[in-house]
């Protein structure tokens, strides 16, 4: 929360976008150090961890705090991730949703779902697991009283790693815990869930390898990839000024349609579900009245509609390319949030939400193993649990930029079952608190 040097956001924009310039240009350096370096850390996760490292060493902050001349507080906050989350993401999305073969995703099969849920039930018995193993070594972790009791605080990450952030809020107002104590949560869910992403990112650079140890089938995957490559090579064409507007113009049109009726939809919905008397129903449909969800919801519904007209010729002129670009600019906000000095802040904390996600992770490769499912259905799974709509068309499109689009369905359909999974894993949590 300490005043960073740079904390105008034009000049912060400025220098994440250097650094992306810098991790391309180098990435495309085919003789040296580069390529060896580059063969081990992909490309996008350097995109994620310099930034982290800009806000570690105090260069730039997503938040911080300072004082007026009165001596008040004042806390002061970048609009960078805001305006990615909200514009650049959906955009992003659009972009790479024109071209989508819905047959060809619904072709992937069974797998993905199968991966999802695993991912969902890792993140349920996770939590209660981590305070029964945590409790042997330092039950004061686990303990607390009342509105302090730690399995408590650690509904929110379940909450938030099964759904999102409307889910999280749904558990803190379920559950009540002291709000004093929340920002400790917060950090645990930042620190522990993007590295979880690191590493999941960092694994895309060995995924065939991955797959090999696996004995995944990918024979889906790359009948969709190909599918898609074969569609673009064929309306391939250098793109012109006209072209680049009017990709925009589908695009940002498509997302301020989104804002428009997102507001009128959480509005109707969080009344709906506010004049439900039922505080476990109540709180269980509450993502319904977030803004986000519909944005998101929303805008991928209209492109997967103009992926069946002509606008789809687009991805000829490079639609996903520049959606690349947005989602490359994401990825550097969701990096510079991470700060690396919070996870010494509360160890204790950040030990269980290590162990969770550990649980988590085993279950997701023992399950992948057995089944036989692809990196790419692992890490999409896992993602479109853990980060929510932000980041698993991340993970996804890392992969190949048609694959966006199972990354935010998978991730849409964690925001209803959210609260749900929380709840019983909050249930497991407290029987773990108790014993």
């Amino acid at each position: 929360m300490y005043e960073p040097i740079i904390t105008n956001d034009a000049i912060v924009f400025g220098i994440l976008m250097i650094s992306l310039g810098f991790i391309f240009y180098t990435e495309n350096i085919n003789r040296g150090f580069w390529p060896k370096f580059y063969k081990i850390v992909p490309g996008l996760f350097m995109a994620y961890f310099v930034p982290a490292l800009f806000t570690t060493f105090g260069l730039i902050s997503p938040e911080w705090e300072t004082k007026n001349v009165a001596g008040e507080i004042i806390k002061n906050k970048s609009q960078l991730y805001f305006v990615s989350s909200q514009y650049l993401l959906p955009t992003a999305l659009v972009l790479m949703t024109l071209s989508i073969d819905l047959k060809a995703i619904f072709n992937l099969g069974s797998k993905a779902l199968i991966m999802f849920f695993t991912g969902t039930v890792g993140i349920i018995i996770g939590g209660p697991i981590a305070i029964l193993l945590i409790s042997i070594f330092s039950p004061e972790t686990v303990g607390g009283a009342d509105f302090d009791a730690v399995w408590r605080g650690l509904s929110t990450l379940a909450g938030s790693w099964i759904g999102g952030g409307a889910n999280q809020t749904a558990m803190l107002e379920i559950y009540q815990y002291n709000p004093s104590k929340y920002a400790g949560m917060v950090i645990v869910d930042i620190v522990v869930a993007n590295i979880w992403m690191a590493i999941l990112l960092i694994g895309i650079g060995k995924k065939e390898a991955i797959d090999k140890w696996l004995k995944a089938d990918t024979s889906a995957i790359k009948a969709l990839k190909e599918k898609v490559t074969l569609f673009t090579n064929k309306v391939k064409r250098n793109p012109t000024l006209s072209d680049l507007m009017i990709m925009l113009a589908i695009a940002f049109g498509t997302v301020g349609f989104g804002h428009f009726t997102s507001v009128y939809l959480s509005s109707f919905f969080g009344d709906l579900v506010s004049s439900i008397s039922s505080p476990i129903i109540r709180n269980t449909f509450s993502f319904l009245d977030s803004s986000f969800f519909w944005l998101i919801s929303i805008a991928t519904i209209v492109a997967i509609i103009l992926s069946f007209t002509k606008a789809r010729n687009y991805e000829g002129a490079g639609a996903s390319k520049l959606g690349s670009v947005f989602i490359y600019i994401l990825v550097a906000t969701i990096g510079m949030k991470m700060d690396l000095n919070q996870a010494l802040e509360n160890p204790g904390l950040i030990v269980i939400g290590v162990v969770w996600m550990t649980i988590h992770a085993v279950l997701m490769i023992i399950v992948a193993k057995i089944i036989k499912a692809p990196y790419f259905f692992l890490a999409v799974g896992s993602q479109a649990n853990v980060g929510g709509a932000a980041s698993a068309p991340i993970v996804a499109q890392a992969f190949h930029p048609s694959l966006a689009t199972v990354g935010i369905l998978l991730a849409v359909f964690g925001y209803a079952i959210g609260t749900i999974g929380a709840i019983v894993s909050t249930i497991l949590m407290e029987l773990a608190s108790s014993l």
